[in-house]
């Protein structure tokens, strides 16, 4: 299993990013993918997550309004390879790393993280 997250950046507050996970080597049809962030000096957060086979998905409420969270348009969950999540008006509190995480048949799956910065 590798999960692969990208797209993180230096933005204004207000700005926008898209993080994408790009994942591959399993062939499970049935399970989540998560977005985690953590600050320096704060624990690791659940940000937002959606079921890939339902299409449920799970915001924090800090985050709610603001972030989506989306798969590409695979044919099915097999074949899909990529769960996004698109950041809008985004705050100097979003400044964090950025991990995805893949939760199939009772494990975790960690990527490596992409630093989200939002400075003027």
């Amino acid at each position: 299993v590798q999960l692969q997250a990208s797209g993180g950046g230096l933005v204004q507050p207000g700005g926008s990013l898209r993080l994408s996970c790009a994942r591959s080597g399993f062939t499970f049809d049935d399970y989540d993918i998560g977005w985690f962030r953590q600050a320096p000096g704060k624990e690791r957060e659940g940000v937002s997550c959606i079921s890939v086979r339902s299409g449920t998905t799970y915001y924090t409420n800090s985050v709610k309004g603001r972030f989506t969270i989306s798969r590409d348009s695979a044919e099915n969950t097999v074949t899909l390879k990529s769960v996004y999540l698109q950041m809008n008006s985004l705050q100097s509190e979003d400044t964090a790393v950025y991990y995805c995480k893949a939760f199939i048949a009772g494990l975790d799956y960690w990527g490596q993280g992409t630093q989200v910065t939002v400075s003027s």
